[in-house]
């Protein structure tokens, strides 16, 4: 009789034991179930803002550089950060084939727009006045081959500018001119790509110089012959911002009383106020 009744416990004890680690089980695993389920993410919407076509560089662009259409394209924009000046498609669709014969009036940077304030249109003026500096003039000299390095000067170089003159059967050199940026060679700009046969008929060389500078390679042009020297680049990299303007050599910027006067060899003279 004992034994039976230890028996009937042991088996309610079992069963006792087997419900609570079920209802254990169910427990973790509705916990487990909820903390899987992740609680829905709000949606944001993304209104996208209006965007139109400008007109861009595809590359950099020196000052004076020709506007062809292989260094234009159209580049999609904010409408609402369109500036005025802007050249946009949707407002005139054939503006790049317009601007074939621009210049760049200012350098410009690739992917900046184009602006109307930053080009040159056919009709607006001259390329080579917006190459020249604050306060320059440009002169054109006649020149040779020969007078011209050997036709290997071109613009953007700088040159001494060399007067040849007989005189009694003598010849003289002087150097009137120093450290003088050439702006363009014939009709070649520094804007532009040299052509080897333009080169081979040199005939003129427009310098950049100052207003007095102009008035006396204008008077001295019919003294003798003018001659382009060039200067190495290296001279440049020391320099300071004052060596990169041109002045006259010391024989043509004598002063006396506020003014130049040059007499040499007893055969001629240059007056003109100092530079």
């Amino acid at each position: 009789m004992k034994r039976k009744r230890s028996k009937n416990k042991n088996k309610i004890l079992t069963i006792g034991a087997a419900s609570v680690a079920a209802l254990l089980a169910a427990v973790f695993a509705r916990d487990f179930i909820a903390g899987g389920q992740q609680k829905p993410q709000p949606v944001v919407q993304v209104q996208e803002q209006p965007k139109v076509h400008v007109l861009t560089a595809t590359t950099n662009l020196p000052m004076g550089a020709r506007l062809r259409q292989d260094v234009l394209q159209w580049q999609e924009w904010p409408e609402d950060n369109v500036l005025p000046g802007m050249i946009v498609r949707e407002q005139d669709e054939n503006a790049m084939e317009e601007l074939a014969k621009a210049r760049v009036r200012v350098p410009l940077v690739a992917n900046e727009p184009i602006m109307d304030s930053k080009i040159i249109r056919k009709g607006d003026g001259g390329l080579l006045s917006t190459l020249l500096r604050k306060g320059m003039r440009a002169i054109a000299v006649k020149v040779t081959v020969e007078s011209g390095a050997g036709g290997f000067i071109m613009p953007n170089d700088r040159v001494d500018v060399l007067l040849t003159r007989s005189v009694d059967d003598q010849t003289f050199s002087d150097v009137v001119l120093e450290n003088v940026r050439v702006l363009a060679i014939n009709q070649t700009s520094a804007a532009d790509k040299t052509d080897k046969s333009a080169e081979a008929e040199l005939r003129t060389a427009t310098l950049e110089v100052t207003p007095l500078q102009a008035k006396v390679l204008a008077r001295v042009q019919s003294l003798g012959e003018l001659s382009l020297v060039l200067r190495g680049l290296a001279e440049r990299e020391d320099g300071d911002l004052a060596d990169d303007k041109p002045r006259l050599s010391p024989a043509f910027a004598r002063t006396g009383g506020g003014n130049i006067h040059l007499y040499r060899y007893g055969k001629f003279g240059v007056q003109a106020a100092q530079n």
